[in-house]
């Protein structure tokens, strides 16, 4: 009988202890936001893409200033 109030004492201690840490992550704000970040990583591949267009844009831009500074001189 006594391994039995032993057992169910550590039992509410882990209990408690699991309580404790529910409540610290919820105050930090761990469990604000559940579908952002599932939905957040099916859109990875396009936010990359626009990116590198905007650096080739740039590279044209560059090399096309050179051209026109060149030919001027």
């Amino acid at each position: 009988m006594e391994v039995l109030y032993l057992t169910m004492f550590i039992t509410v201690i882990i209990a408690i202890i699991f309580l404790f840490l529910f409540f610290v992550n919820v105050k930090k704000g761990q469990y604000d936001d559940l579908e952002s970040p599932a939905v957040r990583m099916l859109f990875d591949d396009e936010l990359v893409k626009p990116k590198k267009k905007q650096k080739e844009e740039k590279n044209k831009e560059t090399s096309e200033n050179k051209k026109d500074s060149s030919s001027v001189n």
